[in-house]
């Protein structure tokens, strides 16, 4: 049977999918802009100052996307013959279309984590010696959430660890924060203790916070200064860009708090995916993503197939593996519809 169209679509595919919601749609209309390759965007100013002080960091950098943000960094802290050191499952290895070898011609160290998290003795362990034959380790690399270890949290003493192996070997440190403001929710982490422990961090605005695009590049103010030089080489540069600058502060201003709502309806998800027949496996949820093995008796594509006629969308995550997002998109009312489609399936 196939779902009224009347009723919304629950597209958990990703908490990209977001659409402004009108007060944002209000703010992004009222926003003062101007030529922001001139400098010459308040609003644009306005969103990297308050990013960079939320993390205590010096300034910012907004750009169209966190690919883009991670990829400046990584051009920025490395040169070629130099290597990154990440987890095996990282966003900057796996999604970012081998950006790292085409932008910055530097080779990557990967390390097996647990659930896509590493730790201090791994890292040490992986810095190259001095050696003609070796690359040069130039950057650690860290991911918080971690997508593929789905959505989990570093510790503060962990990451503490980790920046104090960088500091001692004089290496640079990068946070991918695609999703810092879930891992800041779910933790009670303070955004400020980050600028300690990284010398940049890219935040993404358009995930869980709501808005339509954009990430913004933190660090040090001559860190930021090269990085804008890479960023229009990278065709980065954009005008009016404040329209979507608004957006970002007010995502700032009042999509923080409710990220909570989301990690809620994530473990609800869990908990009824848990009694499930057909369900082999399910990562405990500890932020909004909820990664599950369903039983090789049940094909994932005759599943995803099966949800999309009750107007629910999923993402494949992996030869049986599939992955729920939550988002301000789906309300309580569509969870409970998903809820009731989950349990038809394993009736």
């Amino acid at each position: 049977m196939t779902v009224s169209s009347a009723l919304p679509l629950v597209d958990l595919r990703s908490d990209t999918v977001t659409r402004p919601t009108p007060a944002m749609l209000e703010a992004m209309f009222a926003a003062p802009v101007g030529d922001d390759v001139y400098d010459e965007d308040p609003t644009v100013r306005r969103l990297e100052e308050m990013a960079a002080a939320r993390f205590g960091l010096e300034a910012g950098l907004f750009c169209p996307s966190g690919t883009m943000t991670n990829q400046i960094a990584i051009k920025a802290h490395t040169e070629p013959l130099s290597e990154v050191i990440c987890e095996q499952t990282s966003h900057i290895y796996l999604w970012e279309v081998g950006g790292i070898a085409f932008h910055s011609g530097a080779s990557v160290a990967l390390l097996p984590g647990h659930r896509g998290r590493v730790t201090a003795a791994q890292v040490e362990a992986a810095i190259r010696p001095e050696n003609v034959h070796y690359p040069t380790t130039s950057l650690i690399s860290l991911e918080n959430t971690h997508n593929r270890g789905g959505g989990t949290c570093y510790s503060l003493d962990d990451l503490r660890a980790i920046s104090d192996v960088a500091t001692r070997h004089g290496i640079a440190r990068h946070l991918d924060g695609a999703r810092i403001f879930n891992a800041l929710v779910a933790t009670g982490q303070r955004s400020e203790d980050y600028g300690q422990l990284f010398d940049s961090i890219s935040v993404c605005l358009s995930k869980g916070m709501g808005t339509p695009v954009g990430s913004v590049l933190l660090g040090s103010a001559a860190f930021i200064k090269k990085c804008k030089r890479i960023r229009k080489v990278m065709g980065g540069g954009w005008r009016q860009a404040g329209y979507l600058a608004a957006a970002g502060i007010y995502a700032l201003e009042n999509n923080v708090a409710r990220l909570a709502d989301d990690h809620r309806r994530a473990a609800r998800l869990a908990a009824v995916l848990q009694d499930q027949p057909y369900v082999a496996e399910v990562l405990a949820p500890e932020t909004n993503l909820v990664i599950f093995r369903l039983h090789e008796s049940q094909p994932a594509a005759e599943f995803l197939a099966a949800l999309e006629r009750q107007g629910i969308r999923a993402s494949s995550f992996g030869p049986q593996w599939i992955r729920f997002v939550t988002h301000l998109d789906v309300d309580d009312a569509m969870l409970a519809r998903v809820e009731a489609a989950l349990g038809a399936l394993g009736s």
